[in-house]
């Protein structure tokens, strides 16, 4: 489970760099999104992390705006590192999955 656990959290990286290519939104809207692409076991204390990873790393930056709701809601963008490092990330992914898949399909 642990190993499942790690490849997870890199999968989740290049998960949450696709979902705000398509526009900014803030952490709970991010967790809802992967929840609605079958990540249904996910939540805030997983991908909060991982925002805050991406953000140090430049891949990301945020704004604080109020909420009617309770205290400012950090919304989250892509910035032009993140989109490069989505590129690299939709590469290899497409490069291991193929390998992978090609594998499982000749021994199952």
């Amino acid at each position: 489970m642990a190993q499942e656990t790690q490849m997870l959290k890199g999968l989740l990286q290049g998960c949450i760099l696709a979902i705000l290519s398509a526009g900014e939104m803030y952490g709970y809207i991010i967790v809802e999104s992967l929840k609605n692409y079958g990540f249904a076991d996910i939540n805030e204390a997983t991908v909060y992390p991982i925002l805050t990873r991406l953000e140090k790393q430049g891949l990301l930056r945020y704004d604080k705006r109020p909420s009617e709701l309770g205290p400012p809601r950090k919304y989250y963008n892509i910035t032009d590192a993140g989109l490069n490092e989505l590129k690299l990330f939709r590469d290899c992914w497409n490069d291991i999955s193929g390998k992978v898949n090609t594998i499982i399909k000749e021994i199952l």
